[in-house]
């Protein structure tokens, strides 16, 4: 006999990646973390474990790439069970974008909620798509073991009323038109974590802006969710890597009239040719776009940070003041001088950035006299599903095997 450890394994199938990482159970301690890009192209793969003993990269060929999520996950399991051979995965973590108005928290899969899940394609077709077909392959290769959703929605779904409707006829609420809010397992692991941090400023009205490819601000009270920049869908409120963020209608009807552009157009325009990328005409990455001398550079920044700062103020009202902010997210928690522009617009409120901190990437990046309390605190959204996962999963003895 030989001891065989548990483990847990997190997906993120987004439109041509899986993100992936492996916890041991029920210590939830990760081992690996790694994901595939470009599936059904020239995919790549790329695997880190904490203990550096694999770090690997994998470009395939375009012949002999995985075509679709399903492949790409057979190809992972092998190589999981290759490189982690005495690791048995007894429960699968999925991070699925639209929970609908059906779920407000994460629920383990059987054949209703997969069939419910592809009723709700079309409020997310981007995303929940892949999300689906990640869930598919994995109950394929993974047979009766445990799998759970985890939605982005759901941390939203206390919102008020009012924070969560349009202006439209009532009965496109009552349909599932509505203001769903995402992001939400970011969102939900800063603030379980923020009070263990800083426990008074918890309890208060706080700021979190998740600010990476995707980016999104919530407000939140208590640990509650109060309002969000982002809508029915990942388009609204923040200018994105790609994404437009905030449009008047009035510009999508004009294209449709004057321009005859057709819905599919109109989506990849808004979703795939906006935000920095259109903005700057040179790329999405921030990085790119920090480094670049070029005026359209710095003109796509100073337009994603002037909606960062509009949207501080919305938020800050919704909450009746402010006690918080929290940077997160690729941009948030890497990009210094996005984070010191942000907060240097924000004297008004009783923000003063401690600038050697933020140049340096400490948690608390306000000064002493600041009534705000500043944060830099790095999200963690597989391990917030894998948290998740072992909750429903019921695991918690290690098994032994032969």
């Amino acid at each position: 006999m030989s001891n065989q450890r548990q483990g847990l394994l997190t997906l993120n199938a987004g439109s041509s990646s899986i993100k992936f990482a492996v916890f041991t159970v029920p210590e939830l301690k990760q081992l690996l973390i790694g994901q595939i890009d470009s599936i059904g192209s020239i995919a790549a793969f790329k695997a880190k474990s904490s203990d550096a003993l694999i770090n690997e990269k994998y470009e395939w060929s375009q012949q002999d790439a995985p075509q679709n999520h399903a492949d790409a996950l057979k190809w992972l399991i092998e190589w999981l069970n290759l490189r982690m051979a005495n690791l048995k995965i007894c429960a699968v973590g999925h991070r699925v974008v639209h929970g609908g108005q059906f779920y407000s928290e994460p629920v383990l899969i059987n054949d209703d909620v997969l069939h419910q899940l592809e009723s709700l394609l079309a409020l997310a077709p981007l995303h929940e798509p892949h999300n689906v077909a990640g869930i598919k392959a994995a109950r394929e290769s993974f047979g009766e073991i445990a799998q759970v959703a985890c939605f982005d929605t759901a941390f939203h779904r206390d919102q008020p009323f009012i924070n969560d409707t349009f202006a439209i006829p009532r009965h496109f609420y009552e349909e599932g038109v509505r203001r769903y809010g995402f992001h939400g397992l970011s969102y939900e692991y800063i603030s379980k974590n923020l009070p263990e941090l800083f426990p008074e400023h918890a309890k208060g009205r706080v700021i979190i802006l998740h600010l990476g490819n995707g980016a999104s601000m919530c407000a939140i009270k208590d640990g509650r969710a109060v309002s969000s920049t982002m809508g029915f869908s990942a388009l609204d409120g923040l200018a994105m890597g790609t994404r437009c963020g905030n449009i008047d209608p009035g510009v999508l009807l004009y294209l449709m009239e004057f321009k005859g552009m057709k819905a599919k157009e109109i989506s990849d325009l808004l979703y795939k040719e906006s935000g920095l990328k259109g903005l700057s005409g040179i790329s999405n990455d921030m990085r790119t776009l920090e480094g670049s001398d070029q005026p359209e550079a710095k003109e796509a920044i100073d337009y994603f940070v002037s909606r960062v700062k509009r949207e501080i103020g919305s938020l800050a009202m919704a909450l009746g003041g402010l006690d918080a902010m929290v940077f997160t997210g690729g941009i948030g928690e890497n990009s210094v001088n996005v984070r010191k522009a942000v907060l240097e617009g924000c004297e008004w409120l009783g923000v003063e950035i401690d600038e050697a901190n933020n140049a340096s990437g400490q948690t608390v990046i306000s000064s002493e006299f600041s009534s705000v309390l500043c944060l830099r605190i790095p999200t963690n959204e597989e391990g917030m599903i894998a948290a998740h996962t072992l909750a429903l999963s019921n695991l918690s003895i290690p098994t032994m095997s032969s």
